[in-house]
Order: structure tokens, then sequence, then C-alpha cells
């Protein structure tokens, strides 16, 4: 089935930074409780949306909007000159956008994730970018972000169906809503190991200029 668009998920998959994401996120949590280990952070919080690594760790609680700020600010004060995405993952990006339609799904709020794609020079290329700020509290593995870029992307390709897609995720709860979105979805090997990512169509150890080739023919 040929590829018609491509989606990338952002924190560990476009943007190496999960070690970067992970750190402010316990260091964030530590102030408002208990500090969460590397195999907690894996288990419990990893690639769930901003909001929902808040309550995931610390419950309902009035002030949920004051920790996911806290974390979107101690995440942009440490990444936020395009760093994080190299060389390699441009040229990926490029070839890609010239090949088909592109996007970002991402548990991230915009503000964290445009500066860095601007300062990676490659902003224009994505045809939308989804973020938190679109879904509220229906963030990953809720498929509804996906269904979001599913519609923006229709907008140059109206006829475009869910199995036309192809998602780049690095976390069971990223694949779980790309696959409730009714995607085809690659499980990058990294942020979790590959026995964590058994529901993608397929496992990839990185993203290079080969893979794009054989997505997208």
């Amino acid at each position: 089935m040929p590829t018609r668009a491509l989606v990338f998920d952002f924190n560990g998959t476009l943007s190496d930074d999960e070690d970067v994401m992970e750190a402010v996120t316990a260091d964030v949590l530590e102030r408002y409780g208990r500090r969460p280990t590397h195999q907690e952070y894996v288990d419990r919080l990893a690639g769930l949306s901003d909001e929902r690594v808040a309550r995931a760790w610390l419950g309902d609680r009035p002030d949920i909007a004051e920790v996911v700020a806290a974390r979107v600010d101690g995440y942009r004060s440490r990444v936020s000159d395009g760093t994080t995405i190299g060389p390699e993952m441009r040229d990926v990006v490029r070839a890609a956008a010239a090949r088909v339609p592109i996007a970002i799904v991402s548990g991230a709020s915009l503000s964290e994730i445009d500066p860095i794609i601007r300062a990676a020079g490659i902003a224009e290329l994505f045809t939308t970018v989804v973020t938190s700020d679109d879904v509220g509290e229906q963030g990953k593995p809720d498929p509804l972000g996906y269904r979001i870029a599913l519609e923006r992307l229709g907008d140059d390709l109206p006829d475009l169906a869910p199995a036309d897609v192809v998602v780049i995720e690095d976390t069971e709860a990223g694949i779980a809503a790309a696959k409730g979105a009714g995607m085809r979805c690659l499980g990058l090997i990294g942020t979790m190991p590959a026995d964590r990512l058994g529901h993608a169509d397929e496992l990839v150890s990185r993203i290079d200029l080969a893979l794009v080739e054989r997505l997208l023919g």
C-alpha cells in the first residue's frame, strides 16, 4: 500500500531529546511530589501529553496547570536552538516533504515545538503540527490528535484515508494513538525497548533517508 502522508511524533522521534524531557519531567514532578525513577518514567509517563503526565503522577489537583507550565518552561530553557534535530533528521524531513505531505502529532505544546523546528529550518515543510493545544485532555493514547492530523492533511489530499498514512512513534501511548486512528505505525526503538512496542506494524532502529525511500518508494 503506498504511503501518501507521513507523520512524526516529536519528542524522542523527530527531536532527539527524550533524555532532556525525562530530566525536566523528573525535576518538575519532584517539586510537587516524589521524583520518578527512570523506570517509572518509561513505564508510566513516556509518551503522554504534558497534562496527562502531571495527572498520572500527581493525581487531580488544582495546580495542574502550574505543573504543566513549569514543565514547558523547563523544557524550553534547555532546548530551543534546534540542535536536537540533527543534520540527518533535517535531511529526512526535507526528503519526505518533497514527496508527500508531512505532519507532527505530539503531546507537547506548540510553544515547545515551534521554536525548535524553526531554529532547525524545517518548520515550513510541515503541512500541520498537532499539539496538546489542539486536543486538551484527550492526548495520547487517545487517537484524537491523529484524527485531527488526518483532517488537516486531507485539505491537500481530499481522498486521504487513515491507512494511507504512516506514523513514526517511540512509545506505547503514541503507537496506540496512531493505531486507534487507523493509521500504519512504525515503532522507533530507543525510548522504550522493542518488547514494549509490539503493537506497531514494524519496528525500526533509526530514521534515515533509506527508510524514507523505502516508505515512499
